[in-house]
């Protein structure tokens, strides 16, 4: 199955396409993002797609302040870019006294991680990286299951603008590490897929 996408009227302001996004109903379990303005419905991940988050977010809980979540549906809003974005992993502090009950304003997120699915993988690769590197999103790490050259798990940094910086990249099989605050080595041996 793959993702569906409902474009909306140009006229349309930032208001009334969040106010749609959150009122309309949508398919049971799927997973329903704007990106670039365009809201997409995309099926629930595959199991290999789950394990992967699964165990990312298992290594961050041993490095993060206890004030901190790892969050795995939150929406991460960035008007800029006409983005409400679901990643598959948002790092972000606990607030108690947020806007909206149902997203936060990305540029609360430390680190967000996508891991890519066969129908979506451009999203992961394009624009939502653009969006989180305009949101001023610290640390983006892309685990990307169907890379050309082969699954490979990069993150990006130093966010300038809407682009990142490519700071380091690993073969599945091989060690990532991220830099402070996480100070972790990922080992992508554990990743499905290797």
């Amino acid at each position: 199955m793959s993702a569906l996408t409902v474009r909306h009227d140009p006229e349309q302001s930032w208001d009334d396409l969040v106010r749609f996004w959150e009122e309309m109903e949508w398919p049971e379990g799927s997973k329903v993002e704007i990106i670039e303005g365009i809201i997409t419905v995309s099926p629930a991940p595959a199991y290999h797609h789950n394990v992967i988050a699964a165990r990312i977010q298992r290594r961050l809980y041993s490095v993060i302040p206890e004030d901190w979540e790892v969050f795995q549906t939150l929406a991460i809003a960035v008007p800029s870019r006409l983005g409400m974005l679901i990643p598959d992993l948002v790092v972000a502090p606990v607030r108690e006294n947020t806007e909206a009950d149902t997203h936060i304003p990305a540029a609360l997120a430390e680190l967000v991680v996508e891991v890519t699915s066969r129908t979506n993988a451009r999203h992961d690769r394009i624009g939502k990286p653009a969006a989180y590197a305009a949101a001023g999103i610290p640390l983006y790490l892309l685990v990307d299951r169907w890379a050309p050259e082969g699954p490979t798990a990069t993150l990006y940094g130093e966010p300038e603008g809407d682009v990142y910086r490519p700071l380091s990249s690993a073969k599945f099989g091989e060690a990532l590490k991220l830099p402070a605050p996480f100070d972790l080595v990922l080992d992508t041996a554990e990743f499905p897929g290797v």
